[in-house]
């Protein structure tokens, strides 16, 4: 990937702009809990991470969503996690800063996520009111696949006015849904969403996941700091 060319940067929420393990974790664990049902550690929910919240709690519920009381545990852990959703939650290191320093070069920002629309924008708004343009969720209602689907990235684009006037599925079977953004995320998943999205991807080491589960997973360029992802910004300033 060449330097100094993008200028609209797609990032991903949870392991990339915010730690949000720990509130995940405990919202989990609330959940289970209150059905007596075992818990789970932190690096265990690490793990299950990625694919939205209802795939998170189909891998912590025993025996997933075959559970009688499946619906009732993700229930209860929407409830409690809309309500905690920040209690431990921050920015990683250096991602303040960044954002800053990309808006300061006329650069546009969006994220798209896995994590139910309404705590996708509300995090975003609480945490990066001036920084981040645009924020997606899941749209379970809407039509609009989760990722690794193309869709919320679609949609960003189409938000932040970026998209060129040809249908988004000629975009994507051309490779040229848009030349001058690059997709930043910590996981497999987050690989998968770039290549769907015919998009170059930033993968970054202080997430959920290891530098080796991503090489494995396909990862072509990683960072291990915010402050690195500049030196791919097209500098306008």
């Amino acid at each position: 990937m060449n330097c100094n060319r993008y200028d609209t940067f797609i990032f991903d929420l949870d392991g990339t702009l915010l730690d949000t393990l720990t509130d995940l974790a405990d919202s989990v664990n609330y959940a289970l809990r209150q059905l007596g049902m075992p818990e789970h550690t932190i690096d265990e929910v690490r793990l299950m991470v990625g694919n939205g919240v209802h795939k998170l709690m189909e891998r912590a519920v025993p025996d997933g969503i075959r559970n009688r009381r499946f619906e009732e545990a993700f229930a209860l852990f929407r409830s409690y996690y809309s309500k905690h959703s920040s209690d431990t939650t921050q920015p990683y290191d250096g991602i303040p800063e960044l954002l800053l320093e990309l808006k300061r070069h006329g650069c546009l920002t969006a994220v798209v996520s896995n994590k139910f629309n309404a705590a996708t924008k509300a995090l975003c708004k609480h945490f990066f009111p001036s920084t981040i343009d645009v924020a997606i969720g899941e749209h379970e209602a809407e039509g609009i696949r989760k990722k690794p689907a193309p869709d919320t990235v679609i949609e960003a684009l189409r938000q932040l006015q970026q998209m060129p006037s040809a249908s988004k599925n000629s975009l994507i079977s051309d490779g040229n849904i848009h030349a001058n953004a690059v997709y930043i995320g910590d996981s497999d998943i987050d690989i998968l969403t770039a290549r769907n999205s015919s998009l170059p991807c930033i993968s970054v080491l202080w997430g959920f996941r290891s530098r080796q589960f991503l090489l494995e997973h396909g990862a072509t360029t990683l960072v291990s700091h915010p402050a690195e992802i500049l030196e791919y910004m097209n500098n306008k300033a």
